[in-house]
C-alpha cells in the first residue's frame, strides 16, 4: 500500500469554514485570558506600582490638559474637568486596543509559525488587555465624580451599551490594524500620530456642544466623536445619551468590525509566509 501524498496548494484569499473556526476559537477562551494576563504581567501591571501608574497616567494627563484649558479659555469648573477625565478614560480603551493590536500578529511570530490556532485570538487578547486596563480607571472615576459633586441617576446605566459599543469598535480596530501591519510594517510607526489626531479631533479637550453645526456635521467621519459625546452625557451629566450618538457609534463599530474581520480571516493563512 503506497504512502499517502500531501498536496500543498498555493494561498488563496477566502474565508475559512466559520462554524469550525468559531468552535476552535471558543475552545481556546481560557488561553486568551491567560495570554492576556501574562502580557499584563510582562508590562508590570501585576505589581502595585504598575496598577498605580495605570491610574495616575491618564489622571496626570487630564490635569495637564485641564490646566491648558484654564489658561487658554478660562474654564475651571468641576464639570469640565469631569468631562475631560471621563472622555480620556474611554479614549484610552480604544487607543490601547489599537496600540496593542497593531503588533499582536508580528510579535507572535514564533507562536504562529509553530502552533496551529485561530490567529484572531491575538488581537482579541489585545482588546482584553485594554479592558483590564480600563476597569480600574472606571472605578477611580466613579469616586472622583463623587468628590466633584457631579449628579447621579439611573440614566448612568446607559454606560453599559456605550462601553459595549466601544469594545466592539476597539476589537474591530485591533483586528484590522493587526492585519494591515503584516503587509505594511510602517503602520506601527504612524499609529501614534493617528491616535493623537483622534484625541484632538474628538470631544475630549472640548465638548461637542461647543462646536458649530457645520463642524459637527464633518465629525460624522470621526468614528468615536459621537460615542465620546454620549459617554460624557451619561457619566458626567447623568443623562440619557442622544440616540443618534449611539446609532452613529454602533454603525461605525459594526462596519469596522465586519471589514476588519473579513480582511483578517481571508488573509490569515498568508501570515506565516509574510512573517
Amino acid at each position: 500500500m503506497s504512502a499517502p501524498v500531501a498536496i500543498y496548494e498555493p494561498f488563496r484569499a477566502g474565508l475559512p469554514p466559520l462554524g469550525a473556526y468559531l468552535r476552535a476559537l471558543w475552545s481556546r477562551r481560557s488561553f486568551i485570558a491567560e495570554f492576556s494576563r501574562s502580557e499584563l504581567r510582562e508590562q508590570n501591571y501585576g505589581s502595585v506600582f504598575g496598577q498605580l501608574w495605570l491610574i495616575l497616567n491618564p489622571l496626570l494627563l487630564s490635569g495637564v490638559y485641564f490646566l491648558l484649558i484654564y489658561i487658554i479659555g478660562g474654564h475651571n469648573d468641576s464639570t469640565r474637568y469631569g468631562h475631560l477625565t471621563a472622555s480620556l478614560f474611554l479614549f484610552y480603551l480604544v487607543s490601547n486596543s489599537l496600540s496593542g493590536g497593531v503588533k499582536s500578529i508580528t510579535a507572535g511570530q514564533r507562536l504562529i509559525l509553530n502552533t496551529a490556532f485561530p490567529r484572531i485570538m491575538l488581537p482579541i487578547s489585545a482588546l482584553v488587555i485594554a479592558l483590564f486596563k480600563f476597569v480600574p480607571t472606571l472605578a477611580v472615576f466613579l469616586v472622583m465624580r463623587s468628590l466633584l459633586g457631579l449628579p447621579f441617576s439611573w440614566q448612568m446605566f446607559w454606560a453599559i451599551p456605550v462601553i459595549a459599543i466601544a469594545l466592539l469598535m476597539g476589537l474591530g480596530m485591533a483586528i484590522l490594524i493587526s492585519c494591515i501591519n503584516v503587509y505594511f510594517r510602517d503602520i506601527a510607526s504612524f499609529l501614534p500620530y493617528l491616535t493623537r489626531s483622534l484625541l484632538y479631533l474628538s470631544p475630549i479637550l472640548y465638548q461637542a456642544a461647543d462646536l458649530s453645526p457645520k463642524l459637527k456635521s464633518i465629525e460624522i467621519a470621526n468614528p468615536i466623536f459621537y460615542l465620546l459625546d454620549a459617554w460624557s452625557q451619561v457619566m458626567v451629566y447623568a443623562k440619557a445619551p442622544d440616540l443618534f450618538s449611539l446609532a452613529h457609534g454602533f454603525i461605525w463599530a459594526i462596519c469596522i468590525f465586519l471589514i476588519g474581520t473579513y480582511f483578517f480571516l481571508s488573509r490569515e493563512r498568508d501570515f506565516a509566509v509574510r512573517l
